[in-house]
């Protein structure tokens, strides 16, 4: 269930992912925030010049390492425009991040995309749960999905 907070931060990562689009990327966007609150670190995805690594949520997993001791970790929040990637959500599982909580997810992504006309990416869109068994995991959330699906579309010319 989200909360007041949790749509506030997550209106946060859907205008980090707008900054993404405008900037030539794909429109994601994510924050990490700790037990108090506070927010700790936000990017943008940063694949347009071929690292297809440079995922707002892989990022965050790298900073955590390097800034939060394991209970720190444990006790954040990681929010995000879209469901985690396999990769992400592993990278989030091997650092010990907590909860995620995310806009639209991966299938919402996936039908989206199928009904453009738009290929399938290069990797499996499984849910988190599948990744990261015992994940706590929030979305998505309805209020967001028509921005995040304007967004994405945006993206795909007719």
């Amino acid at each position: 269930m989200t909360t007041d907070d949790d749509l506030r931060h997550l209106h946060r990562c859907v205008e980090l992912a707008r900054e993404a689009l405008e900037a030539g990327d794909e429109p994601f966007g994510s924050i990490l925030v700790d037990a108090t609150g506070a927010v700790l670190f936000e990017d943008r995805n940063r694949v347009r010049d071929g690292d297809h690594t440079r995922h707002p949520e892989f990022e965050i997993a790298r900073w955590a390492v390097g800034h939060l001791t394991p209970q720190e970790r444990a006790a954040a929040t990681v929010y995000t425009s879209g469901e985690h990637c396999p990769m992400c959500a592993a990278a989030h599982g091997w650092v010990g991040l907590g909860r995620i909580v995310y806009a639209v997810s991966s299938a919402q992504l996936t039908q989206w995309r199928s009904s453009w006309g738009v290929p399938a990416g290069p990797v499996a869109p499984l849910p988190i749960g599948a990744v990261v068994p015992g994940a706590v995991v929030d979305g998505p959330v309805p209020e967001l999905e028509d921005e995040m699906r304007q967004l994405h579309r945006s993206r795909f010319p007719e």
